[in-house]
């Protein structure tokens, strides 16, 4: 029979309302188990590795993603698949972080939570707890299903680098507009077996070292040549830039020079679009045709939560600034699509 590990980190899936004062808060795992009988039913083996300090979401950050991929190392060889109860408010960022960390993954790792506590009578998290497993636990010719990083919500699964969470009050919290579901659930699981990256032959191989000095810049009508300076002067190595459009800026000679000031000093930045459908195309229109003459790389479709933990990824391996714009135009998890 084979294994899952549930690692538990916290998130509304495990709060429970305070019988006095009504405010939401953390459960212990056995308690979670308590609500969800039905995974006794399962055609598996759980272990359990619930997190000393329960985490809310909002303080996720890389040393919390490093602990996460060091437990996957080291459980890599024992178990069949991973399943990570997690907040939804961040869960799409430590997908990506973790798809980019976790190199040559061969095992499912599954992200799943809930919009309403496990408790509740009309949760959500119960369906997403079950059929995470399941899908950690799906096997064909005693290889798995779906070897990547992903998340899993409201009957759809979804590549956690492609994905991000728009939406607080529906049990459908998430979408990957530019990339399509891997599975969905309903009576049977079918899988979308040509979207499900397959791994190679090369060894697993984790890389813990994130670098998170990265700033984001966003652009909007107006924005003033001291805003734009004192973003790019912060003393940071990269910089994700949310353009107009299809990676459109003002042509204005000031924004252009900051910008060329910045990447000569030896900072990346990275352009992505504020849309949340369609991709970056660098060139196309004159108003992005500087950008791509002064070195700004192009992110294509990648999601802002993509965009930014790919960064930290890059700037952790890589010292050199022209190999890092190189690589953030490069699909290595599945994360974009060149053009």
């Amino acid at each position: 029979m084979s294994q899952i590990l549930i690692i538990y980190t916290g998130g509304t899936i495990g709060m429970m309302s305070d019988p006095v004062t009504k405010v939401l808060k953390p459960i212990n795992f056995e308690q979670i188990m308590d609500n969800v009988p039905e995974l006794e039913k399962l055609n598996c083996k759980i272990k359990v590795h619930s997190f000393e300090e329960i985490i809310d979401s909002s303080n996720m950050n890389p040393e919390i993603w490093s602990e996460l991929a060091g437990l996957i190392e080291s459980h890599y060889d024992d178990v069949d698949g991973f399943v990570i109860l997690h907040g939804s408010d961040t869960m799409a960022y430590t997908a990506s972080a973790l798809s980019f960390m976790l190199e040559n993954l061969a095992k499912p790792v599954i992200f799943t939570g809930s919009q309403l506590p496990i408790s509740a009578i009309r949760t959500d998290a119960k369906e997403n707890l079950m059929t995470a497993i399941e899908i950690a636990n799906a096997k064909k010719n005693d290889r798995a299903r779906v070897p990547e990083v992903c998340i899993y919500f409201d009957y759809k699964l979804f590549r956690g680098n492609r994905s991000f969470k728009y939406n607080s009050s529906k049990f459908e919290a998430f979408r990957s507009p530019n990339y399509p579901i891997l599975a969905e659930s309903g009576v049977h699981l079918r899988f979308s077996v040509n979207d499900i990256r397959r791994p190679g032959e090369e060894p697993f191989v984790l890389h813990k070292n994130l670098v998170n000095e990265v700033a984001v810049l966003k652009l909007y009508p107006g924005i003033s040549p001291t805003v734009v300076a004192a973003t790019l002067n912060a003393d940071v190595r990269g910089i994700v830039m949310e353009t107009f459009g299809a990676g459109n800026t003002t042509t204005d000679q000031w924004f252009i020079d900051l910008l060329k000031d910045a990447i000569d000093s030896g900072k990346v930045i990275l352009d992505i679009s504020q849309c949340k459908v369609g991709t970056v195309e660098l060139g196309r229109y004159e108003t992005s045709k500087q950008l791509k003459d002064i070195g700004v790389a192009n992110g294509y479709d990648m999601t802002f939560e993509a965009a930014v933990t790919k960064m930290m990824y890059l700037l952790g391996q890589l010292d050199d600034p022209k190999e890092v714009k190189r690589l953030l135009e490069v699909d290595l998890r599945g994360e974009l699509t060149v053009s």
